[in-house]
């Protein structure tokens, strides 16, 4: 069954799909969303993918949006596990993909200390956490989920949540790293898990700001525990990291014309990923954010 369901995901999905343009300050109208997976669908993207953080619901807004479209695959990229209880999330996952047969793709990410706190919860050690987060997805309820596959892949920025998606998962999805990150997931993974990866990408003619835009955006994760550690596991430098260095910024971050896009969209292929999720920087304009993947679609899938 699981070899099955990542078959049936990797023909789904194809080679490259891309995240919605995240805002932080709004929420763009419903009309406005439907409008925008039509457009991406037409420009050739095969999958469309949806963040979520506490008040926003994924699984809502991507019900919304596969009735308004005949082909488009969507996923989560990340369901926080915090949003919602496990037997919740397996069972609204299992009822879009049984409404919506070969669509929908879950992803889901332990997410942070705040998010848990939030909530009135423990966030407690992340792998464990996870863990027992994926067990208690297959509890029973009653009435009991609808029976219907759907790839289930966790967020894995490290070799122990890597272990972990190859163990009870059906593959996973690191993001903001370099291909050779890839390749490492690749060969941990092996050949029969599915592997998606974020790929930040900065769409801008002006390469000097892209440079700029994604330097500041790889500075700002470099904050996040536990993300500075995994970039210098991969070979790079203390000055490389304390200093922002080109060298690192040019292999995390897509960034310049829909070419150039696209190229680092297939070093990440040919290092292993099945599926490559175009992410925008965020804080943008919704609108101007799908004019600009519309531009690298021109580009890349060819």
């Amino acid at each position: 069954m699981q070899t099955s369901v990542v078959d049936a995901a990797r023909r789904a999905l194809g080679p490259v799909g891309v995240c919605l343009p995240v805002s932080l300050t709004s929420t763009p109208h419903a009309n406005l969303q439907r409008e925008a997976v039509g457009r991406l669908e037409r420009a050739g993207y095969g999958a469309v993918w949806a963040n979520e953080v506490i008040g926003k619901d994924a699984l809502v807004q991507l019900a919304m949006l596969l009735a308004a479209t005949e082909r488009t695959v969507f996923g989560t990229c990340i369901a926080n596990i915090w949003a919602r209880p496990a037997q919740t999330m397996h069972a609204a996952a299992a009822q879009l993909a049984q409404g919506y047969p070969g669509r929908f793709v879950l992803g889901l990410g332990v997410g942070y200390p705040e998010q848990a706190a939030s909530t009135g919860q423990e966030f407690g050690h992340p792998l464990a956490t996870m863990r027992d987060y994926l067990d208690r997805m297959d509890s029973p309820t009653w009435p009991p989920a609808p029976e219907a596959p759907y790839p289930r892949i966790i967020a894995a920025n490290g070799p122990k949540m890597l272990a972990l998606a190859v163990e009870i998962a059906h593959g996973a999805f690191p993001a903001m790293l370099p291909p050779e990150f890839t390749a490492r997931a690749r060969q941990a993974l092996g050949p029969d898990k599915l592997l998606v990866v974020g790929l930040t990408a900065v769409p801008d003619f002006d390469r000097d700001r892209a440079k700029a835009t994604a330097r500041e955006t790889v500075s700002g994760r470099l904050g996040r525990p536990g993300y500075a550690a995994t970039i210098a596991r991969l070979g790079y430098s203390a000055r490389d990291i304390d200093e922002v260095s080109d060298q690192l910024v040019n292999a995390v971050v897509a960034q310049g014309n829909p070419a150039d896009i696209g190229v680092k969209v297939r070093e990440h292929v040919a290092a292993g990923a099945d599926h490559v999720v175009l992410l925008l920087s965020t804080g943008g304009d919704f609108a101007n954010g799908v004019d600009r993947l519309e531009e690298i679609a021109l580009a890349y899938p060819a």
